[in-house]
């Protein structure tokens, strides 16, 4: 199997060592790009399998460089950078950004984020036609031609906006996903809709998460990130979360 290959951009010289390091140790391939302008033509040339992204670039505000690279890519952006403000986690993950560390780190954590993502793309790779009708993470079983999920064998009896959720979660599996943009989705409309629905999507998930979770105080399929939104966690074969594997 090829080595990924990893593209991060950052300018600080120190961060980009300890990335650098973190990175070589664990065999990964990796270019380094110190700016947005040079994080955009490497990203074009290298085609890069995973980005790991700093907001503040001496040229160009991070965010912006998301919404280029989402204009004709998909692969997995991980943004690394010192905001640690909800409203900048939020604006990241809306403008398409899969998931967001902050700075300081640990060195596990930024390798687990990693792995997380390295896995959404060996599954998209994977994914055949056939499979798309069908998704399965641990025990838990959508059959998306019959309208039915199960969990370990026992169907979920889910309302339709229950479903549309956890529908939306699994195909982003490994993603964060704004409360913004799963509001939109499941409900559409404005800003002004957003704040109108925020209540109505904590109460739905909250009836999804009693209906599929085992034990609610340690979720196997859903993460609840405060202030900004939810994301289903892969699950390996033992039906165990694979976030920190």
């Amino acid at each position: 199997m090829n080595k990924p290959q990893i593209l991060f951009v950052e300018d600080d010289t120190a961060v980009g060592n300890l990335i650098a390091t973190t990175l070589e140790t664990q065999n990964y391939q990796f270019r380094r790009a110190r700016n947005g302008a040079q994080a955009v033509m490497d990203a074009l040339s290298y085609r890069p399998d995973v980005m790991l992204l700093d907001l503040g670039l001496p040229d160009v505000d991070g965010i912006d460089i998301i919404k280029k690279i989402r204009s004709w890519s998909n692969m997995p952006i991980i943004v690394v950078s010192a905001r640690s403000d909800d409203r900048d986690k939020v604006a990241a993950l809306d403008a398409g950004a899969d998931d967001y560390l902050t700075k300081p780190f640990s060195v596990d954590e930024l390798l687990a984020r990693l792995r997380v993502a390295l896995r959404r793309v060996r599954y998209d790779s994977q994914k055949t036609s056939e499979e798309a009708a069908r998704y399965q993470n641990g025990g838990l079983v959508i059959d998306y031609a019959a309208g039915c999920a199960y969990r370990d064998g026992q169907e979920l009896h889910l309302t339709p906006i229950e479903y549309k959720l956890l529908c939306l979660l699994a195909k982003n599996t490994g993603k964060v996903l704004t409360h913004n943009y799963i509001i939109g989705e499941i409900w559409g409309g404005s800003a002004d809709n957003v704040t109108a629905e925020l209540p109505s999507l904590r109460v739905f998930m909250a009836t999804l998460r009693k209906k599929l979770e085992v034990d609610q105080s340690h979720p196997q399929y859903i993460q609840t990130h405060i202030g900004v939104g939810y994301r289903m966690i892969q699950c390996g074969k033992d039906h165990e979360p694979q976030e920190n594997l």
